[in-house]
């Protein structure tokens, strides 16, 4: 059941506002989920179908509270490709995603031995606003590449969004996404930008190319120790969609619950041929732009998600939609993201003007927005991941100056 708490009466969605919410939703994961799997050749629509199918046993296995979309993992592209190479056969890869999903089951085992009041004690306001800056500018020049490629459609986009976000009132003003998008496409159709062919040659059913995993000790000791480091990411996200919503789902549904959530999504995703799934900023970003966090309507852009995986007429249709459309879209929700960080901190009072507080974050942020990378065997801490861990080991290590 869908904790009532979340919402208010304006919130609660029914009929076509609740389609439109959901359209919304699944618009904003779209690019980023059929990416992954078009770098590394694996099915789009497969991946599609188990980003739904992962989202839903996500939300069941956290008791419907936790207002997230689970798509496809970026972390993962580069291990996917070397399996790829190395053993001539996807399934191998999807094989050692497979694995990788029952990685969170022991973390989250962990979790669960040390308990939730531990893990927030490593975790305050100090280190978690910082991470979230971080998971907001590092996608941040994503957003610029794709709305580079036609800065009038770009900004068209964000000033639509800008504009019904601030002058609509009601329901219309929660779906400024759709608005932004429809309004980018407009202006991209007389300039030659969208290519309707596509749409025009597509079948209107199509199966997905479901594939069984296939193990190989080298494809699992390449892909598997990746979700150590995605681990680190699913924290983080899970802080951040709790900052937007003004939730701790650190206590409930409870940190080992999102894990194993997460985790047996990845496991369902690798069995089936697709990607590994991850908890989605973009996502969050629209959480936090139109307020609206009813847990339903993220499960409504999960069934839609699974539904558009058998109809490749529309999946055609949204493949049309220009990348600058998508950038534009990108740059606001990704500044969402880290707008909300930095309110994480206001909220918090936390002290600049003492030195371990401006060392500790200054940490965080550098080694995070930098990119910074530490490789130990197969395993690769880049960016957020690596940047936490420092975080989390610089706040109990670093003491208070004595006054």
């Amino acid at each position: 059941m869908v904790d009532s708490s979340l919402t208010v009466a304006h919130q609660q969605v029914r009929g076509l506002k609740f389609f439109l919410l959901s359209l919304q939703h699944f618009v904003a994961m779209f690019g980023a989920t059929v990416l992954v799997p078009l770098l590394t050749g694996l099915d789009p629509l497969v991946a599609l179908f188990t980003a739904g199918a992962g989202t839903l046993l996500f939300h069941t296995i956290t008791g419907g509270i936790v207002p997230v979309f689970l798509g496809s993992s970026f972390a993962f592209i580069a291990p996917i490709i070397m399996v790829k190479e190395q053993l001539g056969e996807l399934a191998y890869a999807t094989g050692g995603i497979f694995l990788a999903g029952l990685v969170y089951l022991i973390f989250a085992l962990l979790v669960w031995f040390v308990g939730t009041e531990r893990v927030k004690r490593l975790f305050p306001p100090l280190v978690t606003g910082p991470m979230i800056v971080v998971i907001g500018l590092t996608l941040s020049p994503i957003a610029i590449q794709m709305a580079s490629q036609n800065w009038l459609v770009a900004v068209v986009v964000v000033v639509t969004v800008i504009l019904t976000s601030v002058l609509l009132k009601g329901f219309w003003s929660m779906i400024p996404v759709l608005f932004g998008v429809l309004a980018g496409y407009a202006v991209s159709l007389p300039l030659g930008l969208v290519d309707v062919s596509v749409v025009q040659q597509s079948s209107w059913l199509s199966v997905p190319h479901f594939i069984l995993p296939k193990f190989n000790w080298t494809a699992i000791a390449t892909i598997a120790p990746v979700s150590i480091a995605t681990v680190m990411e699913h924290i983080g996200d899970i802080t951040t969609n709790g900052a937007v919503v003004g939730k701790n789902f650190f206590e409930k549904p409870g940190l080992h619950r999102t894990l194993i959530g997460d985790g047996l999504a990845t496991s369902l995703a690798g069995f089936l041929g697709g990607p590994a799934n991850t908890t989605y900023s973009e996502n969050t970003g629209v959480l936090a732009l139109t307020r609206v966090y009813d847990p339903r309507v993220l499960r409504g852009a999960a069934f839609l998600a699974m539904l558009v995986a058998f109809l490749a007429k529309f999946g055609a249709v949204l493949r049309t939609i220009p990348t600058p459309v998508i950038g534009g879209i990108s740059l606001i929700l990704f500044g969402m993201i880290a707008s909300v960080g930095i309110r994480t901190l206001v909220n918090a009072r936390v002290d600049f003007s003492k030195p371990k507080n401006l060392l500790v974050a200054s940490l965080i942020l550098t080694v995070g927005i930098g990119g910074a990378t530490l490789k130990i065997g197969n395993v690769e801490f880049k960016g957020l991941s690596l940047a936490a861990i420092i975080g989390i080991v610089a706040n109990l290590l670093v003491p208070e100056k004595k006054e």
